[in-house]
């Protein structure tokens, strides 16, 4: 018995760490309706918020809601992520973000009737491409992964299997800010709920190598 309250009591204690990793994040173009609980965040989008910069619009808007923290080095994230999208361009996902000029948006996209697996990449101007899936799932798992100056990023059903979706340039050796991004170009906005996010620290490859090389 005593072992058992003992694993409670430990369980409890990680449990509240993790919300308490969460709720110290830090908004970025905070929406008006969110909360936090079970190491969940919910949000609703505010109604006309994007991210885009100049290419093939010709417009830059840098006003959705983003909830982030600073991370240096190299690091893998990944949030599991439901959203009720409703309009055109309804979207929400992963953001990796330096400044206003250098920025990656991931996850999910409604476009056309379709969900899209979805990655904007900018570098002074923003790029686009999509995955077209053949099913609407109810959930996915989005996850980035920061290693030298390039992001890998993948999805996963289940958690378990993932599968790469791109490969973009990214600044090494700069701090950058990641987190839970969702946004709603057309629309009235919707319901977005962000589960089990997390950062997990990668030993820096390059000094890996090196120490290897220096034994």
């Amino acid at each position: 018995m005593k072992k058992l309250i003992l694993s409670f009591c430990v369980l409890s204690f990680i449990q509240k760490i993790s919300a308490q990793t969460l709720e110290k994040m830090t908004w970025f173009n905070e929406p008006e309706k969110w909360e936090i609980k079970n190491n969940s965040l919910s949000m609703f989008v505010t109604p006309q918020s994007d991210y885009w910069r100049v290419s093939h619009y010709g417009f830059t808007v840098d006003d959705a809601p983003f909830y982030y923290t600073t991370y240096g080095g190299e690091f893998e994230a990944k949030v599991k992520i439901t959203g009720n999208y409703k309009t055109r361009f309804d979207q929400m996902g992963l953001m990796l973000r330096m400044d206003k000029d250098h920025y990656i948006k991931t996850g999910v996209e409604f476009v056309d009737g379709k969900y899209n697996l979805s990655t904007v990449v900018t570098n002074q101007k923003s790029d686009w491409s999509v995955i077209t899936l053949d099913k609407s799932p109810s959930f996915i798992w989005i996850k980035a992964v920061r290693r030298l100056d390039a992001v890998e990023i993948f999805y996963s059903f289940d958690d378990k299997n993932y599968t790469m979706m791109r490969n973009a340039p990214f600044q090494d050796n700069t701090p950058v800010m990641v987190g839970l991004m969702a946004a709603c170009p057309d629309g009235e906005g919707f319901n977005a709920v962000f589960e089990n996010f997390k950062v997990k620290h990668l030993p820096d490859q390059r000094r890996q190598d090196w120490l290897k090389k220096n034994q």
